[in-house]
């Protein structure tokens, strides 16, 4: 199952945050380390469902834990309207549960480009913000595996709510690739499988240049035959052969036919296993009242495929971009 209920668990994963420094980003790998220390004392029934989607994932592509202990909406501060957060912030209930779930999966990573390289992303509306930005919020923010184009793409990417937007419409679309490849045929999914198509990039890996064109390459599918990892993203993937085209046209449909919608309210944490799903965002209408929707995002690198290569890394490291080729 994809949904953990864990409003019995609640008073436990209170204390369990309250033990965090008061002030994450003063000091975040002390933050984060003691998040880890933390994560060994979940609840059972957390840490089960965490180890078990770490070590085989799920069909569904995505884990949602809810009913934990987010601040009530009159205890929160107003959603933010810049980024990155102030230093002296001081640690939010959703925030240090994605510190703790997330140190229990692997390592929390800050992209040196995006968001000042900062670790922890506060995800909220934003006038005029890019098409391809999770700022934007009256357009549909289209399907993409994150940073399918980066060599160390980050394993899970972990949304925690705080405030939901005012009327509810906002959902997370997640699409997984081992339910689409049931609705392909074998030709198609051996097509696209180890096939490197020209890739561009997000906005924040293209150095200041406008249009740097396709600088990644990107397979698909790849890795294990029976059981292939996903790198599509809808606006920046661009094959160019008819046969390519034709063959990720197919894997599009087939992403779409099997789509499911999470509504995220407060006290919800979702995750999404960013190699083997595409995920999108619906629109939804801002009032800017201080109250519009507010996500907190984290990534996290685990020591599947790569993402640690030097076996030295820390929570709260920040890398740099290399592009997939």
């Amino acid at each position: 199952m994809a949904i953990i209920d864990a409003t019995a668990h609640a008073d436990r994963l209170r204390a369990l945050v309250q033990r965090l420094p008061e002030v994450p980003r003063r000091d975040l790998y002390t933050y984060l380390e003691t998040a880890g220390e933390l994560a060994a004392e979940l609840p059972e029934e957390i840490a089960a469902a965490l180890d078990g989607f770490n070590g085989a994932g799920n069909e569904d592509g995505y884990l949602i834990f809810r009913g934990l202990p987010a601040e009530p909406d009159f205890d929160l501060p107003a959603t933010p309207t810049s980024t990155p957060a102030p230093v002296d912030r001081r640690r939010l209930a959703m925030e240090g549960l994605l510190a703790v779930f997330g140190r229990r999966l692997g390592l929390h990573t800050g992209y040196a480009e995006l968001r000042n390289g900062t670790v922890y992303h506060d995800v909220y509306p934003s006038p005029g913000a890019h098409h391809l930005s999770s700022e934007t919020s009256e357009t549909l923010l289209e399907f993409h595996t994150e940073m399918a184009y980066h060599v160390l793409q980050p394993n899970y990417v972990m949304l925690a709510c705080s405030r939901q937007d005012h009327e509810g419409k906002a959902q997370t679309l997640v699409g997984s690739v081992r339910k689409a490849l049931k609705l392909l045929d074998a030709e198609t999914i051996a097509h696209l499988h180890e096939r490197p198509m020209p890739c561009s990039v997000d906005v924040a890996f293209r150095g200041g240049v406008e249009d740097p064109g396709d600088i990644a390459r990107v397979s698909p599918l790849y890795g294990p035959a029976d059981d292939p990892l996903l790198g599509y993203d809808r606006e920046l993937l661009h094959p160019q052969e008819p046969a390519d085209q034709e063959a990720v046209a197919k894997l599009s449909k087939a992403l779409d036919d099997v789509t499911e919608a999470v509504t995220l309210t407060p006290g919800d944490l979702l995750i999404i296993d960013n190699f083997r799903t595409t995920h999108a965002r619906t629109p939804f209408t801002p009032r800017w009242d201080g109250h519009d929707r507010w996500l907190h995002r984290v990534y996290i690198r685990t020591d599947s495929y790569g993402q640690l290569p030097t076996g030295a890394e820390r929570a709260g490291d920040v890398i740099t971009f290399t592009p997939r080729g």
